[in-house]
């Protein structure tokens, strides 16, 4: 039959299930790469080969458009492919990590997909005006914030997710406690049901949690879980990716007393002194000068 051509919908180690149309059917097939390769990635149009009714072989990825991934000082862990949104959930309770998101932000900046913070556990009125108080921060850099409760404003939230996920390929991250989950099963009633059903295809048992999946939720609508994580290293970025990545950076580049200016300590640089003057937030530049330390261990890339 040739190549046939599917869309990654989960992944777990290097094995991956692709949902495809053959002779008019859709259906879902558990593919491997050839040899060691494992740079496949949930979100990815694949051409596959069919070695049997329900199984294939991954010979080529489509072109990205996008792809989000972290990297630590030796791996990169990639967490989807042609995205266009990522939802970045934090909560009331308990706290988040605002290393966390800044660094999801910096990220969805340098690949060019579009983020959106949501603040769930808004009934949790006694933790509210500090939450508040903390996105406030990303809110004036200009990403969009939505507060949402799952348990006391059900109904809304899932509009709200509806509008935000609609025509577009989705991600939500977050740490574990965020409400994550329950925001997946608001937006899609059968999620665990999906989730089982590909953790038996891909064989991966009771590690129902360990593996990134996608939902389509219509033909132009993809929603993509993630495992929860506590960090998001960014070693493949270099300084330059990073100073754009920072968007209140931007109207202060190229105005720095030395064109090589790397706005750590240098005399005459006009991003210390929108530091100074309250421009740019000292806890944001802070992180540019960690990520910068970081991309310099780097092996390997």
């Amino acid at each position: 039959m040739g190549l046939q051509q599917g869309l990654v919908i989960a992944a777990h180690g290097r094995h991956y299930l692709v949902q495809a149309e053959i002779n008019g059917a859709s259906c879902k097939l558990h593919c491997v790469t050839r040899g060691k390769k494992s740079d496949v990635s949930v979100g990815d149009l694949v051409d596959f080969a069919l070695t049997s009714k329900d199984q294939g072989v991954i010979e080529a990825i489509q072109p990205r458009r996008t792809l989000l991934y972290r990297s630590d000082q030796y791996k990169s862990k990639m967490l989807a492919a042609n995205l266009t949104r990522l939802l970045i959930v934090v909560a009331t309770e308990p706290s988040f990590s605002d290393d966390l998101v800044s660094r999801a932000l910096v990220a969805a900046e340098s690949a060019g997909i579009q983020p959106h913070l949501i603040l769930n556990k808004t009934d949790v009125s006694a933790a509210l005006p500090k939450a508040r108080e903390r996105v406030g921060l990303y809110a004036n850099l200009g990403y969009p914030v939505h507060e949402v409760s799952v348990r006391a404003e059900p109904e809304a939230t899932r509009a709200l997710l509806i509008q935000l996920t609609q025509h577009q390929s989705t991600i939500l991250i977050g740490q574990s406690g965020m409400g994550k989950s329950s925001l997946i099963n608001l937006l899609i009633p059968n999620a665990e049901i999906a989730t089982r059903e590909i953790s038996a295809a891909l064989d991966t048992g009771k590690h129902t949690t360990t593996f990134t999946r996608l939902y389509q939720m219509d033909q132009d609508s993809l929603v993509i879980d993630s495992p929860g994580f506590q960090e998001f290293g960014l070693h493949h970025l270099t300084e330059g990716m990073l100073e754009r990545a920072f968007p209140e950076f931007i109207p202060h580049l190229g105005h720095c007393k030395f064109y090589n200016c790397h706005h750590h300590a240098e005399p005459g640089c006009a991003v210390l002194a929108a530091v100074g003057n309250g421009q740019i937030a000292a806890m944001r530049h802070q992180l540019f000068k960690q990520l910068v330390h970081e991309s310099a261990q780097t092996i390997g890339y």
